[in-house]
């Protein structure tokens, strides 16, 4: 891609329907499970677990927000790829979205291991997408 050669990387985000997003950026900031993480071009080739959150692109043009569920991101050769369940233009993400996410993670058991993994990623996912929403009625 040439925008890449002129000073921008290529985020590329996909879901397993499709892909969603193809964009050159000057800067990328990943939800990570621990925290965000900015990319910009040169960066070291990294490999790393997505928490679900916002993901904005910051190039000439302004920001773009968008809400992605859990998933897995490759930095390579100025090259970013998200792999997640979800993703969506941050300005669809609805208070309403937010509270059936918060029901839906309250109503899920935890009796074992395996329950609680599920019924954590389920407060994860309804954690990032008020996050997103609160920053959509702020801005």
């Amino acid at each position: 891609m040439s925008n890449t050669a002129s000073g921008n990387l290529r985020v590329v985000v996909v879901t397993p329907e499709r892909a969603v997003l193809d964009e050159a950026a000057e800067m990328v900031i990943l939800p990570m499970i621990d925290g965000e993480l900015g990319v910009q071009r040169g960066r070291a080739p990294l490999i790393g677990r997505l928490g679900a959150g916002e993901l904005r692109l910051n190039s000439e043009s302004g920001i773009t927000r968008w809400f992605i569920d859990a998933g897995f991101v490759q930095v390579r050769s100025n090259v970013v790829t998200v792999l997640t369940a979800k993703a969506q233009p941050a300005s669809e993400v609805t208070p309403e979205m937010v509270t059936a996410a918060a029901n839906e993670a309250a109503a899920l058991p935890a009796t074992n291991a395996v329950e609680r993994a599920n019924k954590a990623k389920a407060n994860d996912r309804a954690s990032g997408l008020k996050r997103v929403a609160d920053k959509n009625t702020s801005a």
